[in-house]
């Protein structure tokens, strides 16, 4: 039987919540990682890198079974061996489980950072992906408030070199120590159970075992009785007090603005002291830039040591779209356009734009398509100088044309074109 010719072949679409990206959008999220790794260098974080995939347990442990992204978001599948492995939702399970399976202790206190591509199945919004890609900073096994400072500094320098800083408020909020974290916690259960009736269907399942989420809740009607709990303030020891009072001490100290939000909380009976967010109203009701905190209990869970850590996260694309609001980039063009005019002197212009590439220059090379539409192609690059070559009667000509000043400041691109045309 013969194939029908005339049917179409169907073309697979992409996944729901991913993304291909081109151009402008790819330029800014180079550009924010650009700026990660420049920055954390500045800081001492080393590059690491972690398994796209994990064993399942990785993050039902550090994540909690009955979390939504353990119980409705993880990607979550049985390899041909039988084990449950699932794509990592989050960078912090997986750098812990390294820092103890792969011996990182004897590097204590580590800092670490990385990025790269997550993913949740959520539904997909602005700036959020089912396949999305975060930067992740981490200090593992120092207990001292200075690092939780530390962290909090280098994630506002990162933003103010991005450009993005303003209308970007550092929020922040103590948790306490385990015992003053447990008796908040139980002021919260009384609270919340003699106000059971206001609560949402979701805020009375967390009641028992996750109550302190109830307090971010985003259900209006949940809001007056979360809003009328106590703050963890009355139940901070001293300990507690004093961690928290360095930490600001550190922030103040580096001239970085911060604000209190005694609602800030992180559900997980493993979060300690710090946690914090900056926030903004510029990507709609979604509007952490950068969150994270200080997480004592989280590596003893997945079968290691005690061992305080502390860490954030940012979302690459939501970065890239800041950075394209505030204008704060401008994506790249090349230095110089080499153009040939005709096919004789196609091989020049190739020879000499290579020898530009050499000398660490961005250059176009102008070949193909019509002679007289080259020149035209050229000057749509944008690029700060153009170089046409031409051959004419077998005379070899050369015509340079500056389209802006950067040019004048490269200097050593006029030594490459001088060196390429008086060489024998």
């Amino acid at each position: 039987m013969s194939k029908d010719k005339s049917a179409k072949i169907q073309t697979p679409q992409p996944v729901r919540g991913t993304q291909d990206m081109l151009g402008d959008f790819a330029d800014r999220f180079q550009h924010v990682v650009d700026a990660f790794d420049r920055v954390r260098r500045l800081y001492g974080f080393k590059r690491v890198e972690v398994p796209v995939i994990e064993p399942t347990a990785v993050f039902a442990r550090s994540l909690g079974e009955t979390t939504d992204v353990v119980s409705k978001e993880m990607y979550s599948f049985e390899d041909r061996g039988g084990e449950s492995i699932t794509l990592r939702p989050e960078f912090t399970a997986g750098i812990a489980r390294a820092y103890v399976t792969g011996g990182w202790q004897q590097f204590a206190p580590l800092k670490v950072a990385t990025h790269g591509p997550l993913f949740r199945y959520e539904r997909p919004q602005k700036g959020r992906y089912r396949q999305f890609h975060q930067l992740d900073a981490e200090v593992l096994g120092s207990d001292s408030p200075l690092a939780d400072a530390e962290l909090l500094v280098f994630a506002d320098q990162l933003l103010k070199e991005l450009g993005i800083a303003e209308g970007v408020t550092l929020t922040l909020n103590t948790l306490g120590d385990a015992e003053s974290r447990d008796a908040w916690r139980a002021a919260l259960v009384e609270h919340f159970e003699a106000h059971r009736g206001a609560l949402s269907e979701d805020s009375i399942a967390r009641l028992d075992k996750n109550p302190l989420r109830i307090l971010d809740s985003k259900d209006p009607q949940d809001r007056p009785v979360a809003d009328s709990a106590p703050d963890i303030d009355a139940f901070l020891t001293s300990e507690a007090q004093d961690f928290f009072g360095a930490v600001t001490a550190g922030l103040d100290a580096a001239g970085v603005a911060w604000e209190r939000n005694a609602r800030l909380v992180r559900g997980l009976d493993y979060y300690r002291h710090t946690a914090f967010e900056f926030v903004t109203d510029r990507l709609g009701a979604q509007g952490t830039v950068l969150g994270g905190g200080r997480y004592d209990g989280l590596i003893e869970n997945l079968g290691g040591p005690p061992t305080p850590a502390v860490g954030w996260a940012a979302g690459i694309e939501r970065l890239a779209m800041l950075v394209e609001e505030s204008g704060s980039f401008r994506t790249h063009v090349p230095d110089v356009a080499v153009v040939a005019e005709n096919i004789d002197c196609e091989l020049t212009a190739s020879s000499l734009a290579a020898a530009f590439r050499r000398s660490g220059f961005w250059a176009e090379l102008v070949a193909t398509g019509s002679p007289r539409k080259r020149f035209d192609r050229a000057r749509k690059l944008d690029p700060a100088l153009i170089v046409s070559l031409d051959v004419r009667d077998g005379v070899h000509t050369r015509n340079i044309k500056l389209l802006d000043e950067r040019y004048n400041r490269l200097p050593t691109a006029h030594a490459v074109f001088d060196s390429f045309f008086s060489s024998p």
